[in-house]
Order: structure tokens, then C-alpha cells, then sequence
């Protein structure tokens, strides 16, 4: 116990003194034009409040009274140790964007470096190039059409599971299982269920600490989270091992998922990934390919069970593709093609309650921004809420409407639930799939009540449910 104060003394101390030194740098520049703001108390900033704001669901308030105080283009704070610069609505977002290697380069909080280490998230300038590459010639659209006729079987084995036969479920943590299994199958081939079950709930351990304070000792989060984390490389580990292996004894395919592929596939330079960047970039990948998407799900569920009308035009056009197919023919690439309707509703409740609050860059070099002075080396961060849910961009922007997103859709850069620019979401395509191909198999099956309909939903760090959204099941008439 000694030992463990001693070192939390400790860190406490080097945080002292990192917040010092930047206030001291501060000083230095007195006349230095920083963005209106407040950096809150030492150390902290305004941490805490801002983690207060996400577990209540507040996020959007949190930034729309400090866009009121301060300024609406941009303002200052600090978290998680370092002043921060929080750039608002479109042009603040394709500022970031699109000065990528020029002006910022992508930042995370030190718990998020951490955890995800020689992943994609840690790579910056032509490394990252590389890296995205790589991971992209697996993710695009023309790969992953290969692999719906599978995400479509693994929906439908889903549901006849854990829906089939219930009255009422929650649809949180049963969804999770669902988008996860498609993740260990797409990324690593795995399908046996008990090696998913056990590998889920270790990202449940390693989801909870990704974002905070790194204090790595018993009883926090990230201490939980980071021996989350190494027994899942350990795992992958022994799948890498095992599938170098196969594929030199052909007992693999080198397209039969993302692991096969990244072995033997390499950069344009003739460089392969070495097995640590191949398993901390299968990872992040597991935990990001699924733990979006059952946010999403959720809440599309949510919103259907709020809106019946709703639900019966997305259930008239995933008809009408049942309809035009074989019966037990499985889904191919045209038939997502058909689902617009479908992803226009997915999209507005993106729009209504981002999943993902946002993400981190870092200035690497001094510039100017809407007549403020930027320094360099210090924290920028863009949120969807800034945007969002702003009348200008959205008219009555708290109304469910998905024929916002019909013809040319929304102003560029105020809808960015996959973010944007070089380090858009490496999974977009992948989550719009696994999201369409749910979809179509939920509804067809069942019309569903929501248990509580005022529900709460909260960041932590993902868009969840209160309570996990419990619902009342109702076969469909189809």
C-alpha cells in the first residue's frame, strides 16, 4: 500500500510539473493572441467536467455554452494534462481536416497512445500513409463485397440465437455480441462462440479505460484496461503463430481475412509489418470495427421503436429486396446497393447521436486560425456537436428527418460522425455493411416496444444506453 501512494505521489508530482512548465511557457509569450477560453484548475483543466458532461449525455451542452462565452469559431480548455484548443462547426472541422502533415498531425490522450501502441493511431507523416494503405487495400468496397454473403449468415445465426423465442431482450450488450463476432470472423477467422465470448469480455475491460488518466495501478481502469489489452495480443499472438503456418503449408488462404492478409501483404517499399504493428493494428481494429457499430445499432433500434413510421418504410424496402431473391438466397453487393432509405435513417440518428464525440490533433508548428494564435505543440481537438445540431446547418435540427440526407446530403464538413480528411475512419465502409445487413434481418423479423422510451444515453467513452435498452419483441408480419 506504501509502495502504490508513493507512486501515485509520485505521478502526481510529474503532472505538477508538466502543467508548470507549460504555464511558464505561457508567460513567456505574454502578448501571445490565444483562442478565449478557460484552462481550468492545475493539472485537471476541465477533465472532469467534461467527462461529467459525456456521462450524462451532455457533450453538445458542454460545447454550445462554451461556443456562447467564448467564441463559436473556437475556444481554449485543457484535459487530460494539456491546454487544448477545441475547433467548432464546418470550418473548424475542414481546417483539421485538410491540414493534415501541414499544420497538425493526430493526437491522442497518453491512456489511448498506451494502449494501442504500434497501431495506426501512434503513426503520423508518411509512416501513417503506409500503414492506412495497407489496412485500407483490406477495408475498401471492393474487398469487403466478398464478405457479405458471410456477414449476411452470421446476422441471420445471430438472430435466431439470441432473439428468436424472447419476449423481451436488451439490446446492448446482445447486439455487441453480434458485431463482434463479425469482427473475430472478418479479422481473424475465429467462429467458435466461446472464443468470442471470451475474448468480448476482455474488450469490455479494455473499452472502459481507454479514455481517462493513464494511472496504471490495482483498482483503475486503465490498470484494467492494459491487462485487458495484453491478454488480447496474446491471444492474437498465437493466431498470428499458428496462421504463418497455415499459409506456408496452404492450409490458409491469404484472403481469407484481415490477419492472412496483412502477412503477406506489403508496402509499396517491399516493407512487410512486423508481427507487433500486425497485432496492435488487429487490436485497435477489433475494438473500434465493433464497438461503433453496436452504439449505432442501439440507437437505431432506439429511434425505431420511437418512430413507427419509420420503421415501416425501412421495413417496406428491406422487403421489397427479399422479394426480388431466391428464398435462403443470401445477400449480395447490388442488394446493399438498394438499402438508401435504409442508410439515410442510420445516417440522421449518426447525426443525432454521434457515436464517437470527436477525436484529437496536435499543432506542429505555430499558425493563426480565425485571427487567433495557435502554438505549437498544443492539443486541438474537433467534436460533431459542434456542428451537428446547429440550426444554421440543420434546419429544426432536433427533429428526425432522414431526407436530409437525400441528393446532395448535408454541407460538406458539418455532418462528420467518420470524421474526415486523411485519418477519416479506416472502418467506414465496413460499419455501413455490418449496419445495413443487421438492418435488413432485424426488421423483416420483428416490430419491437422500448421498456423505457425516455431512455437515457451516455459517452463512456461510446454512446450507450442508461440501462442497456431493454425492449418488448413482436414478430413481424413478414
Amino acid at each position: 500500500m506504501e509502495v502504490n501512494n508513493l507512486v501515485v505521489l509520485a505521478f502526481i508530482v510529474v503532472l505538477c510539473l508538466l502543467f508548470i512548465t507549460k504555464i511558464v511557457r505561457l508567460r513567456k509569450h505574454p502578448n501571445l493572441d490565444l483562442p478565449p477560453g478557460n484552462l481550468g484548475w492545475p493539472i485537471v483543466g476541465e477533465t472532469f467536467e467534461f467527462m461529467r458532461a459525456c456521462l450524462e449525455g451532455n457533450m453538445t451542452k458542454f460545447l454550445g455554452e462554451k461556443m456562447d462565452k467564448y467564441d463559436s469559431r473556437v475556444f481554449k480548455t485543457s484535459m487530460f494534462g494539456d491546454p487544448i484548443v477545441v475547433f467548432c462547426g464546418p470550418a473548424g472541422n475542414k481546417f483539421l481536416f485538410s491540414n493534415e502533415n501541414k499544420n497538425v498531425q493526430v493526437w491522442w490522450p497518453s491512456s489511448v497512445r498506451k494502449l494501442l501502441r504500434l497501431s495506426l493511431v501512434n503513426k503520423v507523416g508518411d509512416e501513417a500513409k503506409m500503414m492506412r494503405r495497407l489496412l485500407m487495400s483490406f477495408l475498401n468496397a471492393e474487398t469487403l463485397r466478398n464478405f457479405l454473403p458471410k456477414m449476411d449468415t452470421i446476422a441471420q445465426h445471430h438472430i435466431m440465437t439470441h432473439w428468436e423465442g424472447k419476449d423481451e431482450v436488451l439490446v446492448y450488450p446482445i447486439v455487441q455480441l453480434y458485431t463482434f463476432e463479425l469482427a473475430c470472423c472478418l479479422f481473424l477467422s475465429i467462429e467458435d462462440s466461446v472464443h468470442i465470448t471470451k475474448l468480448s469480455s476482455k474488450f469490455e475491460e479494455f473499452l472502459k479505460g481507454i479514455i481517462g488518466f493513464p494511472i496504471n495501478l490495482p483498482g483503475t481502469r486503465f490498470h484494467s484496461a492494459m491487462k485487458a489489452a495484453n491478454a488480447i495480443r496474446k491471444e492474437i499472438k498465437m493466431i498470428l503463430k499458428k496462421r504463418k503456418v497455415d499459409l506456408e503449408e496452404k492450409r490458409a488462404a491469404p484472403a481469407q481475412d484481415l490477419l492472412s492478409h496483412l502477412i503477406v501483404t506489403s508496402d509499396p517499399s517491399g516493407r512487410f509489418m512486423t508481427e507487433m504493428e500486425i497485432i496492435d493494428n488487429i487490436l485497435l481494429l477489433l475494438f473500434a470495427g465493433h464497438d461503433t457499430s453496436r452504439s449505432v445499432l442501439s440507437l437505431v433500434m432506439s429511434y425505431l421503436g420511437k418512430l413507427p413510421q419509420v420503421y415501416e418504410h425501412v421495413l417496406k424496402e428491406q422487403v421489397e429486396i427479399s422479394e426480388g431473391k431466391e428464398a435462403g438466397e443470401l445477400l449480395q453487393w447490388e442488394d446493399v446497393q438498394k438499402m438508401r432509405y435504409s442508410w439515410n435513417v442510420a445516417s440522421e440518428v449518426m447525426r443525432l447521436s454521434p457515436p464517437v464525440g470527436g477525436a484529437y490533433r496536435e499543432a506542429i508548428k505555430d499558425f493563426t486560425y480565425a485571427d487567433y494564435n495557435i502554438p505549437k505543440g498544443w492539443k486541438l481537438h474537433w467534436n460533431t456537436g459542434s456542428s451537428h445540431k446547429d440550426p444554421t446547418l440543420f434546419q429544426n435540427p432536433e427533429t428526425f428527418d432522414a431526407s436530409r440526407f437525400e441528393g446532395a446530403g448535408p454541407t460538406p464538413y458539418s455532418y462528420v460522425p467518420f470524421g474526415g480528411g486523411p485519418r477519416m475512419c479506416l472502418g467506414q465502409e465496413f460499419a455501413r455493411l455490418e449496419i445495413l445487413v443487421f438492418m435488413h434481418n432485424i426488421v423483416k423479423r420483428f416490430n419491437w416496444d422500448l421498456v423505457n422510451p425516455d431512455e437515457k444515453f451516455k459517452y463512456d467513452p461510446m454512446l450507450e444506453p442508461l440501462k442497456g435498452l431493454p425492449i418488448r419483441l413482436h414478430h413481424s408480419n413478414f
